[in-house]
This record gives structure tokens, C-alpha cells and sequence, in this order.
């Protein structure tokens, strides 16, 4: 019964390290993911005066990932991150305002079209 026990906790262990290794690779995509959004926010932010919303929602919840990659490669937790898990949603912006643009406006839909 122990051995079945023991046999059982090593498979466990050898299954994990087999994850950690494939979200170490992950992490070193993910990685040089975030360096470039941060790289283009700076261009983005230098140009229009206010950083992309869409950058930093999508720069938060890529730097979440990649938290939730060394919670799990830590053993801090066993939840695997995504695709096994949800993917994190943003969080509330805590610095500058993003840059917002205007809605462009739309022409009268019954008008008929000038030629």
C-alpha cells in the first residue's frame, strides 16, 4: 500500500516538473511579449501624451500570467496558469489616464450618397 503511495507522489512530481519546464519556455515568450507592449506604450505615450488603453489592459494581464507562472513554478500554487486556468482580466489602472479617441462621427444613414 505504500508503495502504491509512494509511486503515486512520484509521478505527481515528475508530471509537474514536466509543466514547469514547458512554462518556463512559456515565460520566456511571454517575457519578451511584455518588453515590446512596453517598448510601444513608451512610443505610444511619446507621441499622443497618454499611454493606449487597450496596451495597458492587455500589458496588466500579461504581467498577471506571468505571475501566476512563478506562483505555480514556486509551488506557491498548484493551479496551472492559462489555458488552464482563465485568462486575468485587467485591473483598474492606478497611473496616468489612457489616451481616448473620439467616436468618428457617422453620416445619416437615409441620406442618399453625394456624387
Amino acid at each position: 500500500m505504500s508503495d502504491q503511495k509512494t509511486e503515486a507522489k512520484y509521478e505527481s512530481i515528475v508530471l509537474r516538473v514536466l509543466w514547469m519546464i514547458v512554462f518556463v519556455l512559456v515565460w520566456q515568450v511571454a517575457q519578451f511579449i511584455l518588453g515590446a507592449v512596453v517598448l510601444v506604450q513608451l512610443i505610444y505615450r511619446l507621441i499622443y501624451g497618454a499611454p493606449s488603453a487597450s496596451l495597458m489592459n492587455f500589458g496588466d494581464s500579461l504581467s498577471q500570467f506571468l505571475a501566476q507562472i512563478g506562483r505555480f513554478g514556486s509551488f506557491h500554487s498548484d493551479q496551472k496558469p492559462w489555458p488552464f486556468a482563465d485568462w486575468p482580466a485587467p485591473r483598474t489602472p492606478e497611473g496616468e489616464a489612457p489616451h481616448t479617441v473620439a467616436p468618428a462621427p457617422h453620416p445619416a444613414r437615409d441620406e442618399e450618397p453625394k456624387l
